[in-house]
């Protein structure tokens, strides 16, 4: 039907042109050549007829697109049934934001120049928070590693289900795109698997040529090519994005980000007045930490990619705060106070830069948020009475005992197999969990590796009842205790059986040699529990291990903690 209009239109053009040059050899009285006017409208007519003919192009290709995701073969494969499922979640990026062709007029020539390669991802939506993270190649230093560590260092299971992280590899290069995907899966395979966090890339098509840029502001052809692109990858990371959930922070791939602060971005929502913003901003550099409305990454995307051109991406978000808010007839005072309404600081600053070589090539940066403040390396706590021993040899004044009295860190040399830590309590306690971490917000990527969480329950007989017999519940380990549980992926985290209740000591048994020194704090939480039965909460605190690097030694750190427990 549409294509009948389209024939029927042309059709009319055609003797619409043949009656203006019968008409024209009349003249007119003006002087002037008397087919004049008449071209004028004739020009005007096939302007709006171009326009009209795009706006049927893009339809036909979102519909041929659409069907060809409808016929993805299956094969009986998980993989296939996965990455279908997504494409035809996700659509085309065209059908979001139709106007792309006429910004970026070269990605008529392939249907799918729009479609986001999906290389690790679950279709994860519905969450509260979607962190997005441009990441490239750089010729220097990657830090992408060590800016998902940070960000997934002290997510709690719950936060951690109502959050998507999406990494988005900005090359068109396949090879370099599977090796960032393969390096994400080999560190964060939980993660991964639980859909927490995605990889995409662009359609090789993605990109315009860059060599026909203008350049302004001064800056070279390599930085305007750097900036323009800089405006399409993030353009590509909203659009992609503005369906997965409720907030959208975009972030950088050069970033460490202070403990809580998921809970410390949704409590500052709900604790604004008003619903007028649209941004908010968790730190003063750049592009890193700011927060949308995923509802709005539509326009905002539209509008970065009608000027992607022109200027940087921090400037053109700062004209949109203009266009919304500023009155042209009023002072600059007036408009600064307009967009103020508009756009909301939180302090102090939850993301840090880190990033020492920018990803434009040859330029080194030394910007830091002086907002930030300097994140803890441990805290305080309040524990219950115990003897404390370990094989670990303590570095300096940072002992096990300042440690579990709250005065420092525990900072143990590199541990060999066998090595242990252990609390041992004078009276039995109930202790219904425990939570250990590798690693601490500066130096994340050191973890602890083979290394058992062991309980000794109070009664001896019942080591004999789950470790023993034909089929034994649990592993058992030297010195009557029972292994519970391990360390994966630099985190130990569990629940103890009510069978083990009451129990005499919690250990830490490596069982290998490592190449890293170990650093452990701690801050647990504890439930007492009183003659008549009844519970009170005692203290509060988290038994907490991280680790430092120094120049010439390889280092650990755990961060741990036993909770809910109580006296007998």
């Amino acid at each position: 039907m549409r294509l009948t209009h389209v024939k029927l239109g042309c059709l009319l053009a055609s003797v619409f042109l043949s009656l203006t040059w019968f008409t024209a050899y009349n003249g007119n009285d003006k002087g002037e050549p008397p087919y004049v006017p008449k071209m004028i409208q004739l020009y005007e007519r096939l302007l709006a007829a171009e326009s009209r003919g795009e706006l049927v192009y893009r339809e036909l290709s979102s519909l041929l697109t659409s069907l060809r995701n409808l016929t993805i073969p299956n094969n009986n494969s998980s993989t296939n049934v996965t990455e279908g499922l997504i494409k035809r979640r996700l659509g085309l990026l065209s059908s979001r934001l139709p106007n792309a062709y006429l910004y970026l007029p070269h990605l008529r020539d392939h249907a799918d120049s729009l479609n986001p390669n999906v290389v690790l991802g679950k279709g994860r939506t519905g969450v509260s928070l979607v962190l997005g993270i441009p990441t490239v190649k750089r010729q220097k230093q990657s830090y992408l590693v060590s800016t998902l560590n940070s960000l997934l260092y002290d997510l709690s299971p719950s936060e951690r289900e109502d959050t998507v992280i999406i990494v988005f590899v900005a090359e068109t290069d396949a090879g370099y795109v599977n090796t960032v995907a393969e390096l994400i899966k080999h560190n964060f395979p939980k993660d991964v698997h639980s859909g927490l966090l995605e990889v995409v890339s662009p359609s090789q098509y993605f990109y315009p040529n860059f060599r026909r840029l203008r350049e302004t502001f001064g800056d070279s052809k390599d930085r305007v090519k750097w900036r323009t692109k800089q405006n399409l990858d993030y353009s590509f990371l909203m659009l992609y994005a503005h369906e997965k959930g409720t907030y959208y922070v975009q972030l950088e791939d050069d970033i460490v980000a202070k403990p809580g602060y998921s809970q410390a971005m949704k409590t500052y929502v709900r604790s604004l007045a008003s619903d007028d913003w649209m941004l908010l901003e968790f730190s003063q550099l750049g592009f890193i930490g700011k927060m949308f409305r995923a509802c709005d990454l539509p326009m905002i995307a539209e509008f970065f990619l009608m000027f992607h051109k022109d200027k940087p991406i921090d400037w053109l978000l700062d004209h949109i705060l203009w266009v919304k808010a500023c009155n042209p007839e009023k002072d600059a005072k007036d408009c600064n106070l307009q967009k103020g309404l508009l756009k909301l600081r939180y302090k102090p600053s939850l993301f840090q830069h880190v990033g020492l070589h920018s990803s434009l090539p040859g330029k080194v940066q030394k910007l830091k948020d002086k907002d930030f403040g300097k994140a803890p390396l441990f805290a305080a706590h309040s524990n219950p009475r115990a003897e404390l021993s370990s094989s670990l040899k303590h570095y300096q004044q940072h002992t096990l005992e300042r440690a579990y009295e709250g005065q420092d860190f525990f900072w143990g040399l590199t541990p060999t197999a066998e090595d242990f830590i252990l609390l041992s309590f004078p009276q039995p306690l109930t202790v219904t969990g425990y939570l250990f971490r590798s690693g601490n917000i500066e130096i994340n990527g050191d973890k602890f590796y083979n290394t058992t969480v062991e309980v000794l329950p109070s009664d001896s007989s019942v080591s004999d009842r789950l470790v023993g017999g034909q089929s034994p519940q649990y592993e058992g380990s030297y010195g009557g205790f029972i292994v519970i549980g391990s360390f994966v992926d630099g985190m130990a985290e569990g629940q103890i059986d009510a069978q083990m209740q009451p129990i005499s000591a919690l250990r830490l048994l490596v069982h290998s040699d490592s190449d890293v020194w170990v650093l452990l704090s701690e801050k647990p939480f504890w439930r007492m529990e009183n003659m008549d039965g009844s519970q009170h909460r005692q203290a509060e605190s988290l038994l907490a291990v991280t680790c430092l690097h120094q120049a010439s030694i390889s280092q650990v750190g755990v961060e741990g903690s036993i909770y809910r427990g109580s006296t007998q």
